[in-house]
């Protein structure tokens, strides 16, 4: 076998899920080869550069190390291909920043209001006249 299609690929090297979300990532750009943007049908060959992007922007750089167009156990994909050590830096960095940095769902004390609390917030409201309130309305 001398090449296979790139989008075969990816989906062979369990990059991705299916072979039609590999064909979407690299229609919209976020794959290249040898630092070019491909196509979905372009020829992967043994010792390219695969620069894809995955997940939450995580940018991956892997060297191809085998070919396959069929999708088997994840052991036998991940001999497909070695990343590359500045994306193995680049990727352990995102992760201890992902753990230190805080989540916006974690910044949420309580929640929405319930049922009970709108109708707390809604009597307080009512009955919570101040005496300005009283003094403008009375000159």
């Amino acid at each position: 076998m001398d090449g296979v299609r790139l989008d075969k690929w990816l989906w062979a090297a369990r990059f991705y899920k299916t072979r039609s979300l590999a064909t979407g990532e690299i229609d919209k750009g976020r794959v290249q080869v040898n630092e070019q943007v491909a196509k979905p049908s372009r020829e992967v060959r043994v010792g390219d550069s695969v620069s894809l992007r995955q997940g939450h922007g995580i940018q991956r750089t892997v060297i191809v190390r085998g070919l396959s167009d069929v999708r088997g156990p994840a052991p036998v994909a991940q001999a497909l291909y070695e990343e590359t050590p500045e994306s193995l830096l680049a990727r352990e960095e995102a992760a201890k920043n992902r753990r230190f940095l805080a989540d916006p769902s974690q910044a949420i004390e309580h929640g929405r209001p319930t049922k009970r609390d709108r109708r707390e917030l809604a009597d307080w409201n009512r009955w919570s006249a101040s005496i300005d309130d009283k003094e403008d309305g009375s000159s």
